[in-house]
């Protein structure tokens, strides 16, 4: 906004799973379908495995996949993202207690001891290398007016093991150019989630996280396809104060399908909050938000682009934590806070029942 098929390392490829592991996988992903449908409390690892897995078994796999709390996909026993200490400015990656666990957070607490931390990149988990670095860092060419976030603003509790959130106050922002390395482009259809939160908002543009422009700037309507989660009241008329899971389409924060508030928006005000988008590229998409510790996703939009935004005209960055025409040397500001936890950004437009699927498998993963 201006300021203003691939597998997860490990697995076996698509045509080459054993029938027992097909069947298993579509008894999990039922399993957490039910789960969300219900209101049960099952076992993380009865949830699906990781909201990557889901996706991939509903045909729509992640291209992006990140977190600083826990993997994304089962099998995924590798570094989450990387801290960089105050006192040497030495790096360490701080990875997963075990394959589909959570992050080694005890291993940050060794390293930050008497100095402070921040995190300098998140890494990709989906193997496509879309690893988001700071904006004003070398990694991402030009890019100046932000700052890695602060390591240790926030604990958590997820899995039954303490993690870090990445907490963005404003001046913080991370990004890729994905556009080679699977994130959809033009009107290819595209579907992100992310779990952030519901008390650490703001109204600044803009907490944004998904496609974005690959030049770092508001270059059109439907250049950026992002989630967009604050208490920024766009085009006006907004009811109440938010905050809102909205869709930044670029020149815009659409609650719906038009400029008009939608009156099917409604505030997520819980400590963690999930929220999805989908976009088929040409002529509809879908916002949805729930709270990620319990119940179902509530649809807030399922319908139509707005008026201009037919075909998308996405470029395949990926932006989190600050608008598309952020940050570079003229650029827009940086003036959004949030929080991310963790989400994806898939190729192709998912099913309502790999959606509720993830939801499931997020409340399992028992974020506290």
């Amino acid at each position: 906004m201006q300021s203003s098929l691939v597998s997860a390392p490990g697995r076996v490829p698509h045509g080459r799973r054993a029938p027992l592991a097909v069947a298993a996988r579509v008894a999990l992903t039922l399993v957490a379908v039910l789960a969300t449908a219900f209101g049960w409390s099952v076992p993380a690892s009865a949830a699906g495995t990781g909201p990557c897995d889901i996706y991939r078994s509903g045909g729509t796999p992640c291209v992006a996949a990140h977190s600083t709390v826990r993997a994304l996909y089962g099998s995924y026993n590798s570094r989450l993202y990387q801290v960089r200490r105050a006192s040497d400015n030495a790096t360490r990656d701080i990875g997963v207690r075990s394959a589909g666990g959570v992050a080694d957070a005890a291993a940050q607490d060794s390293f930050c001891a008497s100095t402070s931390c921040v995190i300098t990149v998140v890494y990709d988990q989906s193997g496509r290398g879309n690893d988001l670095w700071y904006q004003g860092s070398s990694v991402v060419p030009g890019s100046s007016q932000s700052s890695p976030a602060k390591a240790t603003s926030e604990s958590l509790t997820a899995g039954g093991g303490k993690a870090y959130s990445l907490y963005i106050n404003p001046g913080n922002s991370y990004w890729r150019d994905g556009h080679a390395s699977g994130v959809p482009t033009g009107s290819a259809p595209e579907g992100m989630y992310m779990v952030t939160s519901g008390t650490h908002v703001n109204s600044g543009c803009c907490f944004d996280y998904g496609n974005s422009e690959t030049t770092r700037k508001a270059d059109a309507a439907g250049a950026m396809d992002a989630i967009n989660f604050g208490t920024e009241c766009w085009f006006g008329g907004c009811s109440g104060s938010g905050p809102w899971v909205q869709a930044d389409l670029e020149w815009g924060l659409y609650p719906g399908g038009s400029q008009s508030w939608n009156p099917n928006q409604r505030a997520f005000t819980s400590k963690f909050v999930t929220a999805t988008l989908k976009n088929n590229g040409t002529s509809r998409f879908a916002v949805k938000g729930s709270n990620a510790q319990a119940g179902a996703l509530t649809t807030l939009w399922d319908g139509s682009l707005p008026s201009g935004y037919s075909p998308m005209k996405k470029q395949g960055a990926i932006v989190l934590g600050s608008g598309g025409d952020c940050c570079k040397p003229g650029g827009g500001a940086n003036l959004s806070a949030g929080t991310f936890y963790e989400g994806a950004v898939v190729s192709g437009y998912p099913s309502d029942q790999t959606e509720n699927a993830v939801q499931a498998n997020v409340v399992a993963a028992g974020y506290r």
